[in-house]
């Protein structure tokens, strides 16, 4: 496990996916931190999958929505393919009132369903080529 230095955000390697969550309570200089971190080891570890949960975010304010949109769309340029987990209604119905989008990102209910999407089963093991298939 590795979090960034300053930031207390964990994000964990499994493979070659990353996992790492969100919290309401970022300051700028811990978004910032997170953003960079995140994507340091998206190149570092060569990652082709980041996995955001985001199932402890109750409510969510602008500004930890733009750091999510930002985090995507840092990774998904760097070529990985990102998928947010955990979206509690609340959430979601923030995002659409601020007009909010998170392009080019899918979604997933839960971690395990994100992870299963990305290509691992509930054992940890990849499955093979799941990656190129499309989620149901």
């Amino acid at each position: 496990m590795s979090a960034p230095a300053g930031a207390g955000v964990p994000i964990l390697r499994l493979g070659d996916v990353l996992v790492t969550g969100m919290l309401s309570e970022l300051d700028d200089k811990t978004a910032v931190a997170f953003t960079q971190e995140l994507t340091e080891r998206v190149v570092a570890d060569r990652a082709r999958g980041v996995l955001i949960d985001i199932s402890r975010l109750e409510i969510i304010d602008s500004f930890v929505a733009r750091t999510l949109m930002e985090l995507t769309a840092s990774a998904r340029l760097l070529g990985a393919r990102v998928v947010v987990a955990g979206m509690r209604p609340a959430v979601s119905i923030t995002l659409v009132e601020l007009g909010l989008r998170l392009t080019g990102v899918e979604t997933a209910l839960t971690a395990e369903q994100g992870m299963s999407m990305l290509g691992w089963y509930r054992n940890g093991l990849p499955r093979e080529g799941a990656a190129d298939v499309p989620s149901p």
